[in-house]
């Protein structure tokens, strides 16, 4: 992936909607972790 790609998962993750999270891994993998073979 290229970098402006995390942007959007960056944004959120450093605005008070994700306030909530700690200590999660968090894939931004362009939803390739979702496809199933």
């Amino acid at each position: 992936g290229k970098p402006e790609e995390l942007l959007g998962a960056v944004l959120w993750l450093s605005s008070d909607a994700a306030s909530f999270v700690t200590g999660a891994e968090i894939a931004v993998d362009g939803g390739f972790s979702c496809m199933t073979i």
